[in-house]
């Protein structure tokens, strides 16, 4: 493992910690966009990121980078595949938080780990540990918990979890960087954002121009409230242990919870907290046997980890 000077540390935990905080205060910044249609909300998300993040490759330079993958038909297959994804997860996301389920919202992030660990186990054959069966197992119980209590499975909390699963699953076959395949993938949505948006002006539709300079700032922003906090978190997951990034994850649903109890007061009784508390339990168990795994794995390798 490569030394890390602790200057760049502090550097990275802050920036991990704003990117984290910056994801869970999104729905504050959706819900002052509730007048506008969760679609083009979303529309102007894909094409504002687009410009922002054109406008960052510029600064640093990394146009070569972004066009890589652009030779290769087995990437473009793939990004846009993820593109699809993740088009996906920020529409429903948007939607839900503006339609009052800021709830499922928390409960899908905090379900997303564990999701993640069985895909790992379904299209990589990661062998599950039997800590991470007990930990999948919680979460299970969660799930049929909240079936019994509400007559329906969480739906919204699971599509978030899975369709982001299978989003960073995605990436991880692509093997492109963060920013670039961001890039890539609102370009891939951009050219129908873009269609649409200017449909709804043709028509006297759109909340652009339309509905105050205030809402017009804030569709416009949509692209910085994206692309930054995935800035931060790349700057910082370089310059930190994987149980620091790990940990500091559960910050953003935790985020959300709170807004949507004491905030935006979504209905919250004893069979809701008795799901997220099995949600809880399981992450507890999954995230003390990732810090053994680990550790278990540095005594093992011992010297050759402090070069």
């Amino acid at each position: 493992m490569r030394h890390i000077d602790p200057k760049q540390k502090s550097y990275g935990f802050a920036a991990a910690l704003a990117a984290f905080f910056g994801w869970g205060l999104l729905p504050v910044y959706w819900k002052s966009l509730i007048t506008v249609n969760p679609f083009e909300i979303l529309c102007h998300r894909v094409v504002w990121s687009l410009i922002f993040l054109a406008m960052l490759l510029t600064l640093r330079r990394g146009w070569k980078e972004a066009l890589l993958p652009l030779r290769s038909p087995r990437d473009l297959l793939i990004l846009t595949g993820s593109s699809l994804m993740i088009g996906f997860n920020w529409l429903l996301y948007i939607w839900a938080v503006n339609t009052g389920h800021v709830l499922d919202t928390s409960l899908g992030y905090y379900i997303n780990p564990l999701v993640n660990v069985l895909l790992g186990f379904v299209f990589f054959r990661e062998r599950l540990r039997p800590l991470q069966m007990v930990a999948i197992g919680l979460a299970a119980l969660g799930v049929v918990n909240s079936l019994i209590a509400h007559g329906q499975l969480p739906w919204i909390s699971l599509a978030l979890a899975v369709s982001f699963g299978l989003y960073g699953l995605l990436r991880k076959i692509a093997s492109v960087e963060s920013l670039p395949g961001l890039f890539l993938e609102t370009m891939v949505l951009g050219p129908f954002a873009l269609a649409y948006i200017l449909w709804l002006q043709a028509h006297g539709a759109s909340a652009l121009f339309h509905q105050g300079l205030r809402v017009d700032a804030l569709l416009m922003g949509a692209g910085v409230v994206t692309a930054m906090p995935l800035v931060g978190f790349a700057f910082g997951a370089r310059r930190l242990q994987l149980t620091t990034v790990g940990l500091l994850q559960y910050l953003a649903p935790s985020l959300a919870f709170l807004l949507g109890v004491f905030v935006y007061e979504e209905p919250f009784n004893a069979r809701s907290l008795l799901t997220f508390a099995l949600i809880w339990s399981g992450l507890a168990v999954y995230t003390a046997e990732s810090v053994m795994a680990i550790r278990g794995q540095r005594r093992l390798t011992g010297p050759k980890s402090a070069a």
